[in-house]
């Protein structure tokens, strides 16, 4: 894609690009696509109605910064777990496990990979696919330079 040459406000509850996303538990609305920045970074609006998040994993090749808007969110970077709530923040720096769960009825999470690498593609391919088994997941995230290293944090609290 060639980079959009002219700014444009996105929205909230709207894509960048037209095509909202439903995936993992939520809808993810693209705010900053790859196209936009050579590659450099995108960035991800999530609206999260059920509680529940992604299995432990780490990027190779991506740093993943997390900011919450909305509710709660335990985030799990490395072997530290984190209680962050609207306003607050943290990087998941590449190779370091993580993970996070929505621990309140809704919740909105701003993620921002750098580079963006093909992670687009990833959430895309992943909403076409449908509900995808463990196994399924590990598999397509493998083939979007991720490993799957444990499963997805617990909602109890």
């Amino acid at each position: 894609m060639e980079p959009n040459s002219r700014s444009m406000p996105v929205l909230k509850d709207q894509d960048r690009v037209g095509d909202p996303i439903r995936f993992l538990n939520g809808n993810f609305f693209c705010k900053v696509s790859a196209a936009d920045t050579h590659g450099e970074i995108c960035v991800f609006d999530t609206v999260r109605t059920v509680r529940g998040g992604p299995p432990l994993h780490f990027h190779h090749a991506q740093d993943e910064w997390f900011f919450v808007t909305e509710g709660e969110f335990d985030i799990q970077i490395g072997d530290a777990v984190h209680r962050l709530r609207e306003g607050d923040a943290v990087l998941g720096p590449r190779l370091v496990p993580h993970a996070f769960v929505n621990i309140t009825e809704t919740g909105r999470l701003l993620v921002m990979f750098s580079p963006a690498g093909t992670m687009e593609t990833f959430f895309r391919e992943g909403s076409r696919r449908g509900p995808l088994s463990a196994t399924e997941f590990a598999s397509l995230s493998e083939e979007h330079g991720m490993t799957v290293v444990g499963p997805p944090l617990s909602t109890l609290e």
